[in-house]
């Protein structure tokens, strides 16, 4: 390489590439974390929504000042303070202007800012009006008094303050969230008037525990209302840790026999509500609901009414269903992490950001009487002077109208300072009455007064805390209001099961050789007349309630549940199991259960080997379905066999038959009861290799000592009375004895109904 095309690195920094990206990340995670997302202890403000309310009290847009065209705030916020999108910057002056979002809002807002159903259906910021609210006076109040710390803007042109001296602690009463760089923050609002207590409190008591500040605090306070159904041991554990989590639950009542839902939780929308209503409606989940209506208007923000199917309808259970199972009922989040006095972010307990805040609330008085003390002593030192004047007015006058300088000379003559002459020399004219000498004696006692009233007040900390505690109560009468959202202890809501919510009709639920499964009403219904699809034929059907979890097996020995009522009617074809559940490569459905929980059946597979289950084993809600029956490698599983009558096993027989034709009847109790696994030898098969023309066992059934036993052999039926079952009789795991000729093609064994 040339000497010319080499590169010159010298007075350049060089560093390694890992630690100049782990400082340019760090500078920009704290950069996130205190000057974007979190905010300040002592204003509860993040640094937008301060320069936001700066900003509108510049323009004079106070509380009593004509609205002006947001688009004029937002544009001198990022013009003079806030260098980023006007679309972010309006976002957060919107919800500062939103009641059903800011307990006590900032803004007064004219047009469309939003609604409850969508928040940020608000209009472009060139088609709305604003101003401050009156609230926004606690924070604005002292701002020209000395009491905070002023910073140069983002280009050094303009002073911005770093604080807002706020009067309350406007953190809890608007709470606030936001999502930094590895932390986040999540702050409820609370009633003003429940704060103002507990500062009291622990002005008078400094020491006050947290379970005496929660006396006064019982729990957050939304602007939406609602209720609070957290025990109150959970709200105070929260409180002592700074973090948690809190139930909300819409409150109701009834009119007319209709349920009327008059608060939804913090953030839910009424709309995203009655959808979520509708949709279980339509999937048949609701039939104690009979219509929907949303009845909100402007004198009612959340008026939601549910109208039940009937008076007998248990509003109670209905509405402990829906908050279950909607957001009427939510779980909100609560992370006490914001900026301290010391300029870090961490999570504190209620009871030390209460008193932390009464620390910044007493520098801040402090520094307000410290200024205006020195204004004070400033004029005093002034009337000093101006009575020198006027008790030597002649002399003062010849000196200014003699003297070519005559600040020196009045300085010199009279040992005035430099800030007594200039005010001397500013006199007017019309000042030079002889009733000026009596306003200046009076105006010095006032002062003087004020000056010693204020030394008293910055040298007792017994009078500041009194001070403190006068100008918080002032500030109750004010702006205080009473609590909107209820704290009433209530247990979890609890969803009705959704075999509860269906009505219990009797069933027969039907499953062809193919997999496809189909429910028709009643017990009388044959099934084997039903249409098919092509190629398509009858398998087998179980009877039940449509109400109760039907459960397929598979030839691998799986078993999938699924609801009786939730199947297509009998009037079509029904739908393939494989649409709603996920049997395994290469396996077909076999068998179908229905019954109740405590319900037995038979299952085996074509080696020979069975057992009896409670139908309840094997309900499952899992779409792969749940292990049952341990099935040989080749084999298959043999359509399962209900066990009807309370006896069970008493007097009950099991009755297996081979694909050659054998029949082996033997004692129930002979075979146990299991709820997965291979089970034991039913029908003794002479090998489990199952090579072709081998011996399989091919039916099931279980029927009392007096029944009848139905064979189904060629599409011909036979019937083996209960003084016939003597020959085919023997122990468990024999091979059976040979059906008569004819009769040994075994499609299904069952009872026969008389």
């Amino acid at each position: 390489m040339s000497k010319q095309n080499q590169l010159d690195f010298e007075g350049i920094e060089q560093r390694p590439l890992r630690d100049f990206t782990e400082q340019a990340y760090l500078d920009y995670s704290m950069y996130v974390i205190l000057d974007r997302a979190l905010p300040h202890l002592a204003d509860g403000l993040k640094p937008v929504q301060r320069r936001i309310v700066y900003a509108m009290s510049e323009l004079s847009l106070g509380a009593g000042a004509k609205p002006k065209k947001s688009a004029r705030t937002v544009g001198d916020v990022i013009g003079k303070f806030h260098p980023h999108g006007d679309t972010a910057c309006y976002e957060a002056m919107v919800h500062m202007a939103q009641e059903f979002t800011y307990r006590y809002p900032l803004v007064d807002g004219q047009g469309n800012w939003g609604s409850t159903d969508d928040p940020k259906s608000f209009a472009a910021m060139r088609y709305t009006e604003s101003r401050l609210t009156a609230y926004a006076a606690v924070l604005l109040a002292e701002l020209g008094q000395g009491t905070t710390d002023w910073v140069p803007n983002f280009d050094g042109s303009l002073q911005e303050p770093a604080l807002l001296p706020a009067r309350l602690p406007n953190l809890l009463l608007n709470g606030a969230s936001g999502i930094a760089v590895g932390m986040s923050t999540d702050v409820p609002p609370h009633n003003l008037r429940e704060i103002v207590k507990a500062l009291v409190h622990l002005l008078d008591e400094p020491k006050a525990t947290l379970a005496a500040v929660c006396r006064h605090i019982p729990g957050p306070d939304f602007p939406t209302g609602a209720e609070i159904v957290t025990p109150k041991a959970e709200l105070r554990k929260i409180y002592k840790t700074g973090n948690g989590t809190l139930r909300v639950r819409a409150t109701w009542e009834v009119e007319d026999g209709a349920v009327v839902v008059n608060a939804l939780p913090h953030q839910v929308s009424g709309s995203k509500v009655l959808e979520q209503i509708a949709a279980q409606m339509r999937a048949r989940k609701l039939p104690m609901v009979e219509d929907l209506r949303d009845e909100s208007d402007h004198e009612n923000p959340t008026r939601l009414v549910i109208i039940p199917r009937s008076a007998r309808v248990d509003a109670e259970q209905l509405m402990d269903h829906l908050c279950a199972t909607t957001d009427m009922e939510r779980t909100v989040r609560v992370n006490l992490n914001v900026i301290g006095l010391d300029g870090r972010p961490a999570v504190r307990d209620l009871r030390s950001l209460l008193a932390e805040w009464l620390q910044y609330r007493t520098d801040t008085v402090k520094r307000r009487l410290g200024y205006r003390l020195e204004r004070v002593q400033e004029r005093l030192h002034i009337l000093d002077g101006l009575l020198i004047a006027y008790l030597n007015i002649d002399e003062v006058i010849r000196i200014i109208r003699k003297e070519e300088q005559p600040k020196p000379v009045l300085m010199k003559r009279f040992k005035l300072s430099d800030t007594q002459a200039e005010a001397i020399l500013n006199l007017r004219l019309r000042h030079l009455a002889k009733l000026e000498e009596v306003k200046i004696r009076g105006e010095q006692k006032d002062l003087s007064a004020e000056r010693d009233t204020l030394q008293k007040l910055l040298r007792s900390k017994v009078q500041l805390r009194k001070l403190i505690r006068e100008e918080l109560l002032e500030l109750v009468d004010e702006h205080g209001d009473a609590r909107r959202t209820r704290i009433i202890e209530r247990a979890p809501a609890q969803a009705i099961s959704e075999t509860d919510l269906v009505s219990s009709e009797p069933v027969t639920v039907v499953l062809s050789a193919r997999g496809w499964a189909r429910a028709a009403k009643g017990h009388e219904i044959d099934p084997q007349s039903l249409s098919y699809k092509s190629g398509d034929e009858f398998l087998c059907a179980a009877r039940g309630r449509s109400s109760e979890q039907a459960v397929f097996l598979d030839s691998t020995g799986r078993a999938y549940s699924l609801l009786a009522h939730t199947l297509p009617s009998a009037r079509g074809q029904g739908e393939p199991l494989s649409g709603r559940l996920n049997p395994p490569d290469g396996a077909s459905f076999c068998g179908v259960m229905l019954g109740p929980p405590e319900s037995r059946w038979l299952v085996a597979s074509d080696a020979g080997y069975g057992f009896f289950v409670t139908l309840g084993e094997l309900h499952s809600r899992a779409r792969a379905g749940k292990a049952c029956l341990r099935v040989p490698a080749g084999g298959t599983v043999v359509v399962p066999a209900p066990v009807v009558g309370e006896e069970f096993p008493g007097d009950a027989w099991v009755a297996a038959a081979s694909n050659l034709g054998r029949l082996l009847m033997f004692p129930a109790e002979e075979l146990p009861e299991m709820a997965r696994g291979k089970g034991n030898k039913v029908l003794g098969i002479p090998t489990t290799k199952f090579k072709s023309g081998e011996e399989r066992m091919v039916a099931v059934t279980v029927l009392g000592e007096e029944d009848t036993l139905e064979i189904i052999s060629g599409g011909r039926r036979m019937c083996l009375k209960a003084t016939e079952h003597e020959k085919y009789v023997g122990d468990r795991g024999l091979r059976g004895s040979l059906l008569p000729r004819g009769w040994r093609k075994v499609e299904r064994l069952g009872v026969a109904v008389d």
